[in-house]
């Protein structure tokens, strides 16, 4: 099974970015605009538009206020298996601090995921930093 670790700095507080990520239905808006286009709610589940045109339903399996951090699961396509979740974390030096880890299946999967993972990232750390 692939895992892929991506993480970011933001200058944006904790709670702002908190509050983005925790926004399910809003990706498009709020946390990764243009890497998604739209996100759309389904009872228990989202289904997001990325920009490349590829459409996925992603099962909310948690939303955590606690512990800042949303999982969720998707499969279809090429993809057997595929669980992720993203969590805001603040470092020792009060800086903030997002990280989105990946698993999933077939490992030759992995690349492509990656790829978009970064891309993701990238985007939403402009993101949050303009909202600090």
């Amino acid at each position: 099974m692939a895992s892929i670790r991506k993480e970011i700095q933001t200058n944006a507080s904790a709670d702002a970015a908190w509050s983005a990520l925790r926004d399910v239905g809003a990706l498009h808006t709020r946390l990764v605009p243009g890497f998604v286009v739209n996100t759309e709610l389904e009872p228990g589940a989202r289904v997001v538009t990325f920009g490349n045109g590829m459409v996925v339903r992603e099962v909310i399996v948690d939303l955590n206020e606690a512990e800042r951090r949303v999982a969720w699961s998707a499969t279809g396509g090429r993809l057997s298996h595929h669980n992720a979740s993203a969590q805001v974390l603040v470092n020792g030096d009060c800086h903030t601090k997002v990280v989105w880890i990946a698993d999933l299946l077939p490992d030759d999967m992995r690349d492509p995921i990656e790829q978009m993972m970064e891309q993701g990232m990238a985007v939403m750390k402009a993101t949050l930093d303009r909202t600090s």
